[in-house]
């Protein structure tokens, strides 16, 4: 029997596996070309304190999604766990429009790069197997 490797979406184990593959296709996905620096409070999150803090930076040419905050981000996206999950780590991008068009997503600062996520990120072989990697270690 295999073991289960997935993990809650943003626990420690979660990032971990997440680096593991993102390190794993290192120098292989196209870089992307704009700079996008946005914050995330990540509420109603089922373990821990029930808030957790992350970015997404691409300042230096890959997708960099990590605990903690930038200085001077472009824009600070607020939602609950479910959605980012649903959004971040499955890549549901209708949970992602029906969450926005609801109010469960909230954007304080440049609504433009947040928008530009979508088509600023090169789709390729090496990032549709890192994607469903990802989806595969998320629970």
């Amino acid at each position: 029997m295999v073991p289960d490797m997935s993990h809650e979406f943003l626990s420690d184990e979660w990032m971990d596996a997440a680096r593991a593959i993102r390190a794993k296709y290192e120098g292989q996905a196209p870089k992307i070309s704009a700079v996008i620096r946005i914050n995330q409070v990540i509420t109603d999150v089922p373990f821990g304190s029930g808030e957790i803090k992350s970015y997404v930076d691409t300042s230096s040419g890959d997708m960099q999604m990590e605990l903690g905050e930038l200085d001077s981000p472009d824009a600070t996206v607020t939602t609950d766990w479910a959605t980012a999950r649903a959004m971040f780590a499955l890549g549901d991008q209708a949970v992602a429009m029906q969450a926005f068009m609801t109010g469960k997503i909230k954007v304080e600062g440049d609504m433009m790069k947040i928008m530009s996520m979508q088509t600023a990120v090169p789709q390729s072989d090496v990032t549709l197997k890192i994607a469903e990697e990802i989806k595969a270690i998320t629970n």
